[in-house]
């Protein structure tokens, strides 16, 4: 048995750990926590000192059995997690949960996976930090109070099973409160004007009023122009610099790894987790743009090799954040030499991102020179400018360049040609745009990270746990979304003659931006009603900073959380006994058949209108919303369609085919059979034909009768069949991949049930469990006969 047993929190980290460490070195995973508050009741003793009751999740309970075996056995045991404070916490639930003795565990910390970090570590030990651990402790009791004491109320007062969070509800909010303004907001319009000229020489460049104009301004100006005069009235030449952005933070490698590979905030930390595992990256959660001394000679040397000693400029950049705490270094490679390495293809767009980010922060800036130039035009008081940029020195820009979440709607481009003060231009052409004023952008994941990094709320890692819970609790979800089209009006001169065209445009698509739901809607306003104190962005920021003093010694974590809960408690209490049931209910106007008043609201099972009351004698009607409707834009118009469904189209081959819209979308129903109304089809739910629909259902019957390939009499829970990845077997609600080397028409029932009994877990389709394998695999029992009906007694029986 080995003389030393290290622990760390993954499998993959392990792996790259022992191959730095002798025969002396066992290196185990504890896969993450293993114990956490237990999930029954609160596990929070209120009454003495908010003490956390905790307990080893059944999973892990193998995982504590062997670590306690072989720590037994070791003669030192060295906790390894990551030196954040969840690593920390880690480190002191082992150490709790073993029962290790403090003579013989060290605590080891590095922020990189390479022999030479995880040899300096060793070489330098200390005990777990209690200060750490208290300030996740803290955010744990914390966050589970909020959770437990506000969610039973939005049960009560809102719909079962929802739940409240302290972060999560403040990203809410600010979900919330953009789509608002988008819905209150107002476009107007004006003109944009753009004259393209060119100089004695010919040569031709693009000039633009400074200043935007009204339909009649810019129709006039135009008339103006017909023949006028344009002179040349300054030219102004300037250098400029480019400075390169600071290496990453978990923040903005977020934010930047969306922009330009697409990656969600989740995806982003899964890839950067195995980079990081793999001795590729350092650490992956931080707040600090500091480099190392090493990282920084790294750096240098790779781009004198690479490019020169001209593009070389060795910086350390100050963390503007003061709370950034743990972890001491940016995200940046181990290996400033390896422009690539091996991985996945996805990690290595990462880590390709990662490299360029980290490198061109320690080149020099490009270097610039801006001409500006005016030009006056005869007959009117207004002024053209043209703006031209050179790159006189690529510096950094040779590498890399920042990605922009909102890019200007006009940027000076390439070159002017050479112009002097007095010069005569002739004019080519003149257009006046009808342009419109843009609502906010709706946050994408990325830029809500941003926006909750700029109030305070949250840490590095809590942004990709917190935009991941807020979309699988139903209160926000990432859509993509077509444009509509919009006319415009434009202006034109050319050839001495002023005329208006009318153009057309798509306007208001969106790509994977976080909308609010009407349920998150719903709740966040009930919550800003009841529990404005906990959504206050500044009150959430001032709890992170004191988590912060926790973590520093500075303050103690269950006075913290004294101090919070007192006064929420008995908030909570009010708002249970005292507050009114939330619906989110809008009047949308009068059913012109029944005079029956339209609501829109929230239902039991999601948003709906309504027609009538149900004090009125005769019972309300309800119809639900469709996917991209809202109880809070829905129209009387569009709530009215609602009722006109299902439709009834008419009778194909004896049996009745109706149209309706259900969870995934508008259906047509034919028997037992449904069969999607598809978004390119010429029609909509409304409006689809008899003849319509039967096209799409003979197309179901197809698609079912090619999707059996066999079935077995002896056994009809097992099942062979064509599905969208290929063959596979289906057995009861569980699904099983085929080995390629088999054929699928031939299978027998006994292979069948070989191959689901065999399958790893990893390769199965569906929610499988080896039960279903062995439980097709019996016989099915004959009926057991009836035995009489008991005797009913006063007594109600109950589960025990």
């Amino acid at each position: 048995m080995a003389k030393n047993l290290v622990i760390v929190e993954s499998p993959a980290k392990a792996k790259t750990i022992e191959g730095y460490l002798g025969k002396d070195f066992t290196v185990k995973s504890s896969y993450g926590h293993v114990r956490d508050l237990a999930s029954k009741d609160i596990s929070i003793d209120i009454e003495n000192g908010f003490k956390p009751v905790y307990e080893v999740s059944a999973d892990k309970k193998a995982v504590v059995s062997e670590l306690k075996k072989l720590a037994k056995s070791a003669e030192v045991v060295w906790l390894a997690t990551d030196e954040d404070r969840e690593g920390e916490a880690i480190s002191w639930h082992l150490s709790e949960t073993l029962g290790l003795d403090d003579a013989k565990t060290k605590r080891i910390v590095f922020n990189e996976i390479t022999k030479p970090a995880i040899e300096r570590a060793i070489a330098n030990p200390r005990a777990v930090d209690q200060n750490l651990v208290n300030a996740q402790q803290a955010r744990r009791v914390l966050d589970r109070l909020v959770g437990y004491e506000i969610s039973p109320i939005l049960w009560r007062k809102v719909r079962p099973s929802l739940s409240a969070g302290r972060v999560q509800s403040v990203a809410v909010r600010l979900i919330v409160e953009r789509e608002r303004e988008i819905q209150d907001f107002k476009s107007t319009s004006s003109y944009r004007v753009v004259a393209r000229l060119e100089t004695p020489e010919g040569a031709a460049f693009e000039a633009q009023l400074a200043k935007r104009l009204s339909k009649d301004e810019a129709a006039a100006l135009l008339n103006v122009c017909k023949d006028a005069d344009f002179s040349v009235t300054d030219v102004e030449k300037k250098p400029a610099v480019k400075t390169p952005a600071a290496p990453f933070t978990t923040s903005t490698l977020q934010q930047e790894a969306s922009r330009k590979l697409g990656y969600s905030v989740a995806q982003t930390m899964q890839l950067a987790q195995r980079l990081y595992e793999a001795g590729h990256i350092t650490y992956m959660r931080t707040d600090s743009v500091n480099l190392s001394d090493t990282a920084i000679q790294g750096a240098q040397k790779a781009i004198v090799d690479m490019y020169g000693e001209d593009f070389s400029n060795p910086k350390k950049y100050a963390t503007r954040n003061k709370s950034a705490q743990e972890a001491h270094e940016a995200i940046r490679p181990t290996d400033l030499s390896k422009p690539a390495v091996q991985a996945e293809a996805r990690e290595q767009r990462l880590y390709d991102l990662i490299w360029k980010r980290t490198i061109a922060s320690q080149m020099t800036e490009a270097q610039l020179e801006r001409t500006t130039a005016r030009i006056s035009i005869s007959g009117s008081n207004e002024e053209l400018v043209a703006k031209g940029e050179v790159l006189k020195f690529e510096g950094f820009l040779k590498v890399y360049l920042e990605g922009r979440d909102d890019e200007p709607e006009e940027e000076a481009k390439g070159m002017l040609p050479a112009l002097q003060t007095g010069q005569q231009l002739g004019l080519q052409e003149m257009t006046a745009t009808e342009r419109f004023t843009q609502h906010p952008p709706r946050y994408a994941e990325a830029s809500l990270v941003k926006k909750l990094e700029e109030l305070g709320i949250g840490r590095p890692s809590t942004y990709a746990p917190t935009i991941s819970t807020i979309q699988k609790r139903g209160y926000v979800s990432k859509e993509s979304r077509d444009g509509t089209t919009r006319k415009y009006a434009l202006i034109r001169l050319s050839g001495g003659v002023v005329k208006e065209e009318e153009h057309t445009e798509n306007t208001g698509a969106e790509k994977n931006k976080l909308f609010p739901t009407d349920i998150g809607m719903v709740v966040n306003d009930f919550l800003m009603e009841h529990f404005a104190q906990i959504l206050e962005y500044n009150f959430t920021a001032d709890v992170e900073k004191e988590f912060d003093e926790i973590a520093e010694g500075a303050k103690q974590w269950d006075k913290m959380i004294e101090g919070f809960y007192k006064p929420f408690h008995n908030l909570v209490e009010q708002t249970l006994e005292h507050s009114e049931r939330a619906t989110g209910e809008r009047e949308l106007g009068t059913d012109p058949k029944s005079g029956k008043r339209i609501i829109a609201r929230i239902g039991r099972y999601g948003p709906m209108v309504q027609i009538g009351e149900s004090s009125d004698e005769e019972k309300p009607r309800f119809a639900s919303l469709l996917k991209d409707q809202s109880i809070s834009t829905i129209t009387l118009e569009e709530a009215l369609k609602l009722f006109l469904l299902p439709r009834k189209l008419g009778t194909y081959k004896d049996e009745e085919v109706v149209a309706a819209i259900g969870r995934f979308g508008p259906f047509v129903r034919y028997g037992k059979l449904f069969a999607s109304i598809p978004k390119d089809l010429d029609t909509n739910v409304y409006e689809i034909t008899l003849e319509q629909a039967a096209e799409l259902i003979e197309a179901k019957l197809e698609l079912e009768r090619n999707r059996m390939i066999k079935t077995f009499p002896e056994n009809e829970e097992v099942q062979v069949l064509n599905g969208r990845f290929g063959p596979y077997i289906k057995i009861g609600k569980d699904n099983f991949k085929i080995p390629k080397d088999l054929e699928p028409s031939s299978l027998t029932l006994e292979q069948c049930l070989k191959i689901a009994e065999e399958a790893p877990k990893t390769a199965r389709r569906g929610k499988t469990t080896k039960a279903s394998a062995s439980k097709a695999a019996k016989p099915k029992k004959a009926p057991a006969k009836k035995k009489p009906a008991a005797r009913k007694t006063g007594k109600s029986s109950a589960k025990k």
